[in-house]
């Protein structure tokens, strides 16, 4: 049995959610969409922890669903958290844009309810935790879309924990 949806409060900074939250079984997904990599992370089963995963190549695009639907199988992921990168303002952009069409797309290949959540400083914070651990500007590229959605959905899981 599903619990209704809430409200949720708005918070500035990243992870701040808009909208309404289902309530779902499974653990959760975050996702850092870019034209070239979509950066992944899954939380741990009881939903306290963001484990980041290697990225997922963007193009071709039907090649990233498919791996995303085999992966949110296989892992039991029944909800996604989709970056929504916003500007400084909370204006949505042309990268916001295709952020929402990717999500469509992937809601409607996996069945996954997927959440639009605000990214801002989602990828300077996470280029700073990678230089604090010693990975340089060549190490980080394969990293950091990762890196972003694991603090994206850790914040979210956090957000969730006090609501």
């Amino acid at each position: 049995m599903q619990r209704p949806a809430h409200p949720v409060k708005q918070r500035a900074g990243f992870g701040c959610r808009s909208g309404r939250v289902e309530t779902r079984t499974g653990r959760v997904a975050a996702l850092d969409y870019g034209q070239a990599r979509i950066g992944l992370a899954i939380s741990d089963e009881l939903g306290l922890l963001a484990h980041p995963r290697p990225f997922v190549p963007a193009r071709p695009l039907e090649r990233a669903l498919k791996d995303l639907g085999a992966l949110f199988r296989r892992e039991g992921v029944g909800h996604v958290v989709l970056g929504l990168p916003l500007s400084l303002s909370g204006v949505e952009g042309l990268a916001a844009g295709r952020a929402r069409k990717f999500g469509e797309a992937l809601q409607a290949a996996t069945g996954v309810a997927v959440e639009y959540v605000d990214e801002r400083f989602t990828t300077v914070a996470a280029a700073s935790r990678l230089r604090e651990a010693g990975h340089d500007a060549r190490q980080q590229r394969g990293r950091i879309d990762s890196a972003s959605a694991a603090l994206l959905l850790q914040a979210w899981l956090d957000g969730r924990q006090r609501v």
